[in-house]
């Protein structure tokens, strides 16, 4: 099996520095405080052997890569070191390990300030549509990991996945742990084939899961490297629905950013692959969704192409779904075809199907139903509706935050300046008062 390079020489590499503009940074670095650093090309090979530099030439190192220096964790060395400069770790045969370990070290808030750019995402999509139909799972000389431990750890993942709702500020902590877990067992520890693949396939359902509390919370550059993480994951686990999942996620993010064409580029990688009806019914609506933003009237018949086939894939799909779009129903169909329809400006037939699929919605997705609620509340507005689109839009309020729900209490807050002009109306006033609580 090929050895993983040491991250200070995937960091190095990443940068585009050669080992002696590796030394040349570091030294200049000290310089800068009007230092002397004795560093040369042998003492960083000692550190690619697993000698560990001292914190002051840790913190050289991270400024001659060219990141600030409170990203250093000096007594985690080499786990702070980034492994990308555009946040992204490519594809390849040694890349799952490192995508959830660059996930893993975002976690830990050192990273906020990195935003992974359009292009790396479309070209990761890019390159997962037109990749080897395999990657083989690795095995390693350590701890062997059993049948029953596998098994143990995925039914614990699906228990952990069912309280999330009940607890929302405990749960994603216990999830980052086992995802940590995990992604030392894949590291370090030798397994069979079949459950290489069982371990990366939960790495990949962690990673989703994780980055989608993190999303939640606001903590984008978190959620995106979990959903890169997954991907690569879902690769090397031979899961392409899962894999289209994971880009229809990052993609549904980017069109959370208004970066719709990312978010239509990355979709439509994604159905290159993917297979299971539900799967492509819920990508064909998140097309639909970022293609009606992104253009209106213009994509109209984009749009309208991309509806039909959601219905069609919903109408074919059974009970035997991928787990992470087994909720996908007539109430998404519905919602997300009247939010695409008010962008193209058919307001009442989206008003129609907006209040329909709110009403479809079981009670346990109530947090989806907040973000239904806002989307009702909006195509009220867009109807001069103010007293029923300040109920809604209320309800919608108070389940988010009893759900603390963060992202549809932005959904709220985005939606206030439209009712100033009904600041009289009944039911404005104290939808002002709430929002301000």
């Amino acid at each position: 099996m090929e050895e993983t390079p040491h991250p200070l020489v995937l960091a190095r590499k990443a940068a585009g520095l050669t080992m002696e503009g590796l030394v040349s940074g570091i030294r200049a670095a000290a310089a800068r405080r009007g230092l002397r650093s004795g560093v040369d090309e042998a003492r960083v090979r000692k550190w690619h052997r697993g000698t560990r530099p001292n914190d002051e030439s840790q913190v050289y190192i991270a400024e001659a890569l060219g990141w600030p220096a409170d990203i250093v964790r000096a007594e985690d060395w080499p786990n702070w070191l980034p492994l990308t400069t555009d946040g992204v770790v490519p594809l390849g045969p040694n890349s799952f390990v490192l995508a959830l370990r660059e996930a893993l070290r975002t976690a830990m808030d050192r990273r906020t300030f990195f935003t992974i750019s359009g292009a790396a995402l479309s070209t990761l999509a890019a390159d997962w549509a037109a990749g080897p139909a395999v990657e083989l799972a690795q095995s390693h000389d350590g701890q062997p990991v059993g049948e029953e431990f596998v098994a143990f750890l995925e039914s614990t993942a699906q228990q952990l996945t069912g309280f999330a709702t009940e607890h929302p500020q405990q749960i994603p902590i216990l999830l980052e742990a086992q995802l940590s877990a995990v992604t030392d067992l894949l590291e370090n520890s030798r397994y069979t084939p079949a459950l290489g693949l069982r371990l990366h396939a939960l790495a990949a359902s962690l990673s989703q899961t994780v980055a989608w509390h993190a999303f939640d919370q606001g903590r984008h550059t978190q959620a995106s490297q979990n959903w890169v993480a997954g991907l690569h994951n879902a690769y090397a686990a031979r899961d392409f629905d899962m894999g289209a999942g994971l880009l229809g996620d990052l993609a549904y993010q980017a069109a959370w950013r208004l970066d719709h064409a990312t978010a239509a580029d990355i979709l439509n990688h994604a159905l290159t692959r993917a297979q299971n009806p539900a799967a492509r019914c819920l990508l064909q609506l998140r097309l639909a969704r970022t293609l009606a933003a992104r253009g209106g009237r213009n994509e109209r018949r984009a749009v309208l192409r991309a509806l039909a086939a959601a219905e069609q894939h919903l109408n074919d799909a059974g009970t035997d779904r991928p787990t992470w779009c087994v909720w996908v129903s007539e109430a998404d169909l519905a919602v997300d075809s009247g939010q695409a329809l008010l962008d193209l400006g058919d307001v009442g037939r989206a008003h129609h199907l907006i209040t329909e699929g709110e009403r479809l919605l079981p009670t346990s997705r109530d947090k989806t139903r907040g973000v239904f609620l806002a989307y009702r509340a909006t195509s009220l507005l867009d109807l001069k509706e103010p007293e029923p689109a300040a109920a809604a839009a209320t309800q919608s309020l108070l389940l988010a935050r009893r759900t603390e729900a963060p992202r549809c209490v932005r959904l709220v807050e985005d939606l206030l300046p439209r009712f100033q002009p009904y600041a009289h109306a009944q039911g404005v006033e104290e939808l002002f008062q709430l929002a301000t609580a």
